[in-house]
């Protein structure tokens, strides 16, 4: 996993459900459920090292930006991580203070760079190139004159006080921030200008951002095969139900890409044995995102092994699969 990163960097994205049943966490949307359905969104965290760190069911398609820091701060488990990237959706400049305040990087992939503002915090600098570009100052003075309330604000959300989503449609009303809105949106700024900044100049930057939401698309693609019961619909009526389906889904998950990795460490293992150059590169190009030897269909049985440990590798250039001809 190691290959794969350290575990501090994150994607938050959904995965939409239709459900069926009447309850208050669905509503209707025909572009995911259909004309007749209702459907609810899973939105799920997963790291750089392709491990779910848990999710939060949001009703219908609201705007995910909005839930992002809920489902980071009621993760399951594994390291808080720094950076929090997201495909291109709302990323306004109060979503920018918050992630900051609370201790992450927000890195949203951006879709149209092109009516993106950049900010300054010095009137009388000389920025260079970037001068004409720079027009808009960041009022420091209103994020001073609020900065008590932001450090309030900061730890209600981390202590699980007060939802991200709430919060922000309070620092806002009638489409206008609030005083202290307008304080989150001018911190906001500094770290939307940095990011955009990064964006455009960091090839490197981009195809990280790029990279992670790849594991998220294929990580989607295997719970998909796997949630495939009562055709892949959500048929609790109540929000607990829900996440007790879904949560027993990031499970499953994480149990496959448990086992893909352990394999591919030992496939890894007897390939560097029998001389074979397994470099960095190689490394962190494969994925235990692959589900083709995985049988979705049949019967489980969850007993102890009488000898614990991984089974013997298959030797590709003998053995195409098992002797009895079944997957694992």
């Amino acid at each position: 996993m190691r290959a794969w990163g350290g575990g501090l960097v994150a994607s938050a994205d959904g995965v939409r459900f239709t459900v069926p049943v009447k309850t208050l966490y669905a509503s209707s949307n025909p572009r995911y459920f259909g004309l007749r359905h209702k459907g609810a969104t899973w939105l799920n965290v997963v790291n750089d090292q392709v491990m779910g760190l848990g999710g939060v069911v949001v009703p219908g398609t609201l705007r995910d930006s909005l839930f992002i820091l809920d489902a980071i701060h009621a993760r399951d488990g594994g390291p808080k991580p720094e950076t929090v990237i997201t495909d291109t959706a709302s990323y306004s400049d109060i979503v920018f203070g918050l992630f900051a305040i609370c201790g992450y990087q927000f890195s949203p992939r951006i879709a149209d760079i092109s009516d993106a503002r950049l900010w300054r915090t010095n009137t009388a600098a000389d920025y260079g190139p970037l001068q004409p570009v720079s027009n808009h100052t960041i009022r420091l003075d209103r994020i001073r004159a609020h900065w008590g309330d932001m450090l309030r604000v900061a730890g209600s959300l981390t202590l699980g006080e007060v939802r991200g989503h709430d919060l922000i449609r309070m620092l806002s009303r009638d489409g206008k921030p609030t005083g202290l809105g307008d304080a989150f949106a001018h911190y906001g700024r500094i770290f939307k200008t940095l990011h955009l900044l990064q964006f455009v100049s960091d090839e490197g930057y981009r195809r990280m951002i790029g990279a992670q939401l790849n594991v998220t698309e294929a990580r989607h693609r295997l719970a998909r095969k796997i949630f495939f019961g009562q055709r892949g619909e959500l048929r609790q009526h109540y929000r607990e139900g829900m996440e007790d389906q879904l949560g027993a889904l990031g499970l499953a998950l994480n149990c496959v890409v448990l086992f893909n990795s352990l394999y591919i460490d030992a496939a890894v293992k007897q390939l560097a044995a029998d001389g074979f150059p397994v470099t960095d590169e190689l490394l962190a190009r494969l994925s235990p995102l692959q589900y083709d030897h995985i049988n979705f269909l049949g019967r489980y049985a969850f007993t102890q092994p009488a000898a614990p440990g991984l089974r013997q590798l298959r030797n590709p250039h003998t053995d195409d699969e098992d002797d009895d001809g079944e997957q694992d």
